[in-house]
Protein backbone atom coordinates (compact mmCIF):
# COMPACT_ATOMS: atom_id res chain seq x y z
CA UNK A 1 0.00 0.00 0.00
CA UNK A 2 2.71 2.51 1.03
CA UNK A 3 6.26 2.38 -0.24
CA UNK A 4 9.02 4.75 0.84
CA UNK A 5 12.05 4.41 -1.43
CA UNK A 6 15.49 5.80 -0.69
CA UNK A 7 14.34 9.10 0.85
CA UNK A 8 17.04 11.69 1.39
CA UNK A 9 16.73 15.22 2.73
CA UNK A 10 19.50 17.78 3.04
CA UNK A 11 19.67 21.44 3.96
CA UNK A 12 23.02 22.73 5.21
CA UNK A 13 23.56 19.16 6.42
CA UNK A 14 22.07 15.74 5.84
CA UNK A 15 18.77 15.31 7.72
CA UNK A 16 17.58 11.99 6.27
CA UNK A 17 19.67 9.44 4.42
CA UNK A 18 18.59 6.38 2.38
CA UNK A 19 15.28 5.81 4.20
CA UNK A 20 13.13 2.98 2.84
CA UNK A 21 10.15 1.10 4.25
CA UNK A 22 6.95 -0.65 3.22
CA UNK A 23 3.59 -0.52 4.98
CA UNK A 24 0.91 -3.10 4.20
CA UNK A 25 -2.88 -2.69 4.71
CA UNK A 26 -3.74 -3.22 8.37
CA UNK A 27 -0.12 -3.14 9.50
CA UNK A 28 1.22 -1.16 12.45
CA UNK A 29 4.91 -0.29 12.37
CA UNK A 30 6.96 1.81 14.76
CA UNK A 31 9.86 4.19 14.36
CA UNK A 32 11.88 4.75 17.51
CA UNK A 33 14.77 7.12 18.10
CA UNK A 34 16.01 9.95 20.25
CA UNK A 35 14.87 13.55 19.71
CA UNK A 36 16.50 14.98 16.60
CA UNK A 37 16.88 11.62 14.87
CA UNK A 38 14.63 12.75 11.98
CA UNK A 39 11.43 10.88 12.87
CA UNK A 40 8.99 13.79 12.57
CA UNK A 41 10.64 15.05 9.38
CA UNK A 42 10.16 11.63 7.79
CA UNK A 43 6.45 11.60 8.69
CA UNK A 44 5.97 15.00 7.07
CA UNK A 45 7.54 13.70 3.85
CA UNK A 46 5.36 10.56 3.90
CA UNK A 47 2.24 12.68 4.40
CA UNK A 48 3.16 15.04 1.55
CA UNK A 49 3.86 18.13 3.65
CA UNK A 50 7.59 18.25 2.97
CA UNK A 51 9.58 17.68 -0.20
CA UNK A 52 12.53 15.25 -0.05
CA UNK A 53 15.81 16.09 -1.75
CA UNK A 54 15.58 12.72 -3.52
CA UNK A 55 13.61 9.49 -3.29
CA UNK A 56 9.91 8.80 -3.68
CA UNK A 57 6.83 7.98 -1.60
CA UNK A 58 4.20 5.80 -3.31
CA UNK A 59 0.66 5.23 -2.08
CA UNK A 60 -1.12 2.38 -3.89
CA UNK A 61 1.37 2.79 -6.74
CA UNK A 62 0.93 6.54 -7.18
CA UNK A 63 3.45 9.16 -6.11
CA UNK A 64 2.56 11.20 -3.03
CA UNK A 65 2.99 14.77 -4.23
CA UNK A 66 4.74 17.33 -2.07
CA UNK A 67 4.09 21.05 -1.53
CA UNK A 68 6.03 22.04 -4.66
CA UNK A 69 3.37 20.28 -6.74
CA UNK A 70 0.16 20.68 -4.74
CA UNK A 71 -1.41 24.00 -3.80
CA UNK A 72 -2.86 22.39 -0.66
CA UNK A 73 -0.25 19.88 0.55
CA UNK A 74 -1.14 16.52 1.98
CA UNK A 75 -2.86 13.32 0.84
CA UNK A 76 -6.55 12.61 1.58
CA UNK A 77 -5.86 8.99 2.56
CA UNK A 78 -2.88 9.77 4.79
CA UNK A 79 -3.51 11.65 8.02
CA UNK A 80 -0.64 13.04 10.10
CA UNK A 81 -0.95 13.90 13.78
CA UNK A 82 2.21 15.58 15.05
CA UNK A 83 3.04 18.17 17.70
CA UNK A 84 1.80 21.05 15.50
CA UNK A 85 -1.82 19.73 15.81
CA UNK A 86 -3.13 21.92 12.90
CA UNK A 87 -6.45 22.75 14.58
CA UNK A 88 -8.92 25.45 13.63
CA UNK A 89 -8.16 27.41 16.76
CA UNK A 90 -11.27 29.64 16.79
CA UNK A 91 -13.65 26.75 16.15
CA UNK A 92 -15.04 24.67 18.97
CA UNK A 93 -13.90 21.14 19.74
CA UNK A 94 -17.07 19.73 18.21
CA UNK A 95 -16.73 21.89 15.09
CA UNK A 96 -13.12 20.80 14.61
CA UNK A 97 -14.23 17.19 14.36
CA UNK A 98 -17.45 17.80 12.44
CA UNK A 99 -15.81 19.81 9.67
CA UNK A 100 -13.67 16.78 8.80
CA UNK A 101 -16.74 14.70 7.87
CA UNK A 102 -19.14 17.12 6.18
CA UNK A 103 -19.56 14.61 3.34
CA UNK A 104 -21.40 12.17 5.64
CA UNK A 105 -25.20 12.17 6.12
CA UNK A 106 -26.29 14.13 9.20
CA UNK A 107 -27.13 11.07 11.32
CA UNK A 108 -23.81 9.30 10.65
CA UNK A 109 -21.96 12.56 11.18
CA UNK A 110 -23.56 13.09 14.60
CA UNK A 111 -22.87 9.48 15.63
CA UNK A 112 -19.20 9.66 14.67
CA UNK A 113 -18.69 13.01 16.38
CA UNK A 114 -20.21 11.66 19.60
CA UNK A 115 -18.12 8.48 19.37
CA UNK A 116 -14.87 10.41 18.99
CA UNK A 117 -15.71 12.95 21.69
CA UNK A 118 -16.34 10.07 24.07
CA UNK A 119 -13.25 8.13 22.99
CA UNK A 120 -10.87 11.04 23.53
CA UNK A 121 -12.73 12.26 26.65
CA UNK A 122 -13.60 15.61 25.10
CA UNK A 123 -17.38 15.57 25.63
CA UNK A 124 -17.36 18.18 28.39
CA UNK A 125 -15.12 20.43 26.25
CA UNK A 126 -17.22 20.22 23.09
CA UNK A 127 -18.22 23.90 23.10
CA UNK A 128 -14.77 25.29 23.94
CA UNK A 129 -12.66 26.92 21.25
CA UNK A 130 -9.58 24.87 20.40
CA UNK A 131 -7.28 27.77 21.35
CA UNK A 132 -8.43 27.54 24.98
CA UNK A 133 -7.43 23.88 25.36
CA UNK A 134 -4.32 22.62 27.10
CA UNK A 135 -1.56 20.97 25.09
CA UNK A 136 -2.79 17.50 26.02
CA UNK A 137 -6.39 18.36 25.11
CA UNK A 138 -5.25 19.76 21.77
CA UNK A 139 -3.39 16.55 21.04
CA UNK A 140 -6.50 14.50 21.82
CA UNK A 141 -8.54 16.71 19.50
CA UNK A 142 -5.95 16.37 16.72
CA UNK A 143 -6.14 12.57 17.04
CA UNK A 144 -9.96 12.70 16.96
CA UNK A 145 -9.85 14.81 13.77
CA UNK A 146 -7.50 12.33 12.10
CA UNK A 147 -9.68 9.36 13.08
CA UNK A 148 -12.81 11.15 11.83
CA UNK A 149 -11.45 11.23 8.27
CA UNK A 150 -11.28 7.42 8.23
CA UNK A 151 -8.07 7.47 6.17
CA UNK A 152 -6.26 4.35 5.04
CA UNK A 153 -3.05 5.41 6.79
CA UNK A 154 -2.61 7.35 10.05
CA UNK A 155 0.80 8.69 11.07
CA UNK A 156 1.02 9.33 14.81
CA UNK A 157 3.96 11.31 16.22
CA UNK A 158 4.39 10.68 19.97
CA UNK A 159 0.71 9.69 20.24
CA UNK A 160 0.70 8.82 23.94
CA UNK A 161 2.90 11.57 25.36
CA UNK A 162 0.06 13.60 26.90
CA UNK A 163 -2.33 10.72 27.68
CA UNK A 164 -2.89 9.12 31.07
CA UNK A 165 -2.94 5.34 31.40
CA UNK A 166 -6.71 4.98 31.11
CA UNK A 167 -7.00 7.11 27.97
CA UNK A 168 -3.94 5.48 26.43
CA UNK A 169 -5.56 2.06 26.86
CA UNK A 170 -8.82 3.28 25.26
CA UNK A 171 -6.98 4.73 22.29
CA UNK A 172 -4.92 1.57 21.79
CA UNK A 173 -8.08 -0.55 21.73
CA UNK A 174 -9.67 1.82 19.20
CA UNK A 175 -6.62 1.69 16.93
CA UNK A 176 -6.64 -2.11 17.07
CA UNK A 177 -10.34 -2.07 16.21
CA UNK A 178 -9.68 0.11 13.15
CA UNK A 179 -6.84 -2.20 12.16
CA UNK A 180 -9.06 -5.28 12.36
CA UNK A 181 -12.25 -3.91 10.82
CA UNK A 182 -11.09 -1.30 8.30
CA UNK A 183 -7.54 -2.55 7.68
CA UNK A 184 -6.27 0.91 8.65
CA UNK A 185 -2.48 1.10 8.68
CA UNK A 186 -0.46 3.06 11.22
CA UNK A 187 3.05 4.37 11.64
CA UNK A 188 3.76 5.21 15.28
CA UNK A 189 6.76 7.39 16.08
CA UNK A 190 8.18 7.69 19.58
CA UNK A 191 11.35 8.39 21.54
CA UNK A 192 10.03 5.88 24.10
CA UNK A 193 9.98 2.47 22.46
CA UNK A 194 8.30 0.86 25.47
CA UNK A 195 5.10 2.79 24.63
CA UNK A 196 4.65 1.08 21.28
CA UNK A 197 6.08 -2.41 21.83
CA UNK A 198 2.65 -4.00 22.25
CA UNK A 199 1.21 -2.47 19.06
CA UNK A 200 3.81 -2.92 16.33
CA UNK A 201 4.60 -5.92 14.17
CA UNK A 202 7.97 -4.42 13.24
CA UNK A 203 10.03 -1.50 14.55
CA UNK A 204 12.71 0.64 12.92
CA UNK A 205 15.43 2.14 15.10
CA UNK A 206 16.41 5.56 13.76
CA UNK A 207 19.64 7.37 14.53
CA UNK A 208 21.13 10.48 12.90
CA UNK A 209 18.63 10.43 10.04
CA UNK A 210 19.12 6.75 9.16
CA UNK A 211 17.44 3.44 9.91
CA UNK A 212 20.16 1.48 11.68
CA UNK A 213 18.07 -1.55 12.59
CA UNK A 214 14.77 -3.22 11.70
CA UNK A 215 13.49 -5.97 13.99
CA UNK A 216 10.49 -7.33 15.89
CA UNK A 217 9.46 -5.76 19.21
CA UNK A 218 10.75 -8.82 21.11
CA UNK A 219 14.13 -8.62 19.40
CA UNK A 220 14.50 -4.95 20.29
CA UNK A 221 13.51 -5.62 23.88
CA UNK A 222 15.45 -8.80 24.59
CA UNK A 223 18.28 -8.63 22.02
CA UNK A 224 19.42 -4.99 21.87
CA UNK A 225 22.54 -4.33 19.82
CA UNK A 226 23.76 -1.37 21.88
CA UNK A 227 23.13 0.16 25.30
CA UNK A 228 21.65 3.33 23.75
CA UNK A 229 19.21 1.24 21.75
CA UNK A 230 18.31 -0.87 24.78
CA UNK A 231 17.48 2.16 26.93
CA UNK A 232 14.83 3.31 24.45
CA UNK A 233 12.75 0.20 25.13
CA UNK A 234 12.79 0.05 28.92
CA UNK A 235 15.03 -0.58 31.93
CA UNK A 236 18.21 -2.48 31.14
CA UNK A 237 20.94 -3.90 33.37
CA UNK A 238 24.61 -3.76 32.41
CA UNK A 239 27.27 -5.89 34.08
CA UNK A 240 30.87 -6.84 33.44
CA UNK A 241 31.34 -10.61 33.73
CA UNK A 242 34.53 -12.46 32.83
CA UNK A 243 35.76 -9.46 30.89
CA UNK A 244 32.58 -9.14 28.84
CA UNK A 245 29.78 -6.56 29.03
CA UNK A 246 26.38 -8.22 29.35
CA UNK A 247 22.97 -6.55 28.94
CA UNK A 248 19.84 -8.08 30.42
CA UNK A 249 16.30 -6.99 31.24
CA UNK A 250 14.94 -6.98 34.82
CA UNK A 251 13.02 -10.23 34.19
CA UNK A 252 15.95 -12.15 32.67
CA UNK A 253 17.39 -13.79 35.76
CA UNK A 254 17.09 -16.67 38.20
CA UNK A 255 18.08 -16.69 41.85
CA UNK A 256 20.52 -19.53 42.52
CA UNK A 257 22.76 -20.48 45.44
CA UNK A 258 25.72 -20.82 43.07
CA UNK A 259 24.80 -17.85 40.88
CA UNK A 260 27.55 -16.10 38.94
CA UNK A 261 26.56 -12.55 39.99
CA UNK A 262 26.48 -11.50 43.64
CA UNK A 263 24.00 -8.69 44.40
CA UNK A 264 23.84 -6.50 47.49
CA UNK A 265 20.28 -5.47 48.37
CA UNK A 266 19.35 -1.77 48.33
CA UNK A 267 15.55 -1.40 48.26
CA UNK A 268 12.30 -2.94 47.04
CA UNK A 269 9.34 -0.95 45.68
CA UNK A 270 5.79 -2.14 44.94
CA UNK A 271 4.46 -0.76 41.61
CA UNK A 272 1.00 -2.32 41.62
CA UNK A 273 1.89 -5.14 39.23
CA UNK A 274 5.40 -6.22 40.19
CA UNK A 275 8.03 -5.34 42.74
CA UNK A 276 11.05 -3.38 41.57
CA UNK A 277 14.06 -4.65 43.49
CA UNK A 278 17.25 -2.60 43.47
CA UNK A 279 20.72 -4.03 44.03
CA UNK A 280 24.38 -3.23 43.40
CA UNK A 281 27.06 -5.61 42.22
CA UNK A 282 30.54 -5.94 43.66
CA UNK A 283 31.64 -3.56 40.90
CA UNK A 284 29.08 -0.97 42.08
CA UNK A 285 26.85 -1.55 39.05
CA UNK A 286 23.19 -0.74 39.69
CA UNK A 287 20.82 -3.65 39.03
CA UNK A 288 17.00 -3.74 38.80
CA UNK A 289 15.09 -7.02 39.09
CA UNK A 290 11.33 -7.53 38.69
CA UNK A 291 9.50 -10.02 40.90
CA UNK A 292 5.98 -10.92 42.08
CA UNK A 293 7.16 -10.88 45.72
CA UNK A 294 9.70 -8.51 47.25
CA UNK A 295 13.35 -9.58 47.26
CA UNK A 296 14.76 -7.99 50.40
CA UNK A 297 18.13 -9.69 50.91
CA UNK A 298 21.46 -10.05 49.17
CA UNK A 299 21.23 -12.61 46.37
CA UNK A 300 23.20 -14.60 43.82
CA UNK A 301 21.71 -14.73 40.33
CA UNK A 302 22.31 -16.17 36.88
CA UNK A 303 21.30 -14.33 33.72
CA UNK A 304 18.60 -16.29 31.86
CA UNK A 305 17.83 -14.95 28.39
CA UNK A 306 14.12 -14.87 27.58
CA UNK A 307 14.33 -14.74 23.79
Amino acid sequence: MLTVENIKLSFERSVLSSISLKLKPGEIIGIVGKSGAGKTTLLKIIAGFLEPTSGIVLFEGDKVMGPSTKLVPGHPEIQLVNQDFHLDTYHTVEENIREQILYLPFKQRDQLVEELLHLMELTTLRKQQARTLSGGEQQRLAIARALACEPKIILLDEPFVHLDGKLRAKLIQYLLKLQAIRKTSFILVSHDGAEILSLCSVIYFMKNGKFVRKASPKEFYYKPKTLDEAKLFGPINKVQLNGKRLLFRPDEYEIHLTGTIYLKFQSSLFTGVVYQNYFTTENKEKILLYSLKPIEHDQKINIVKSF
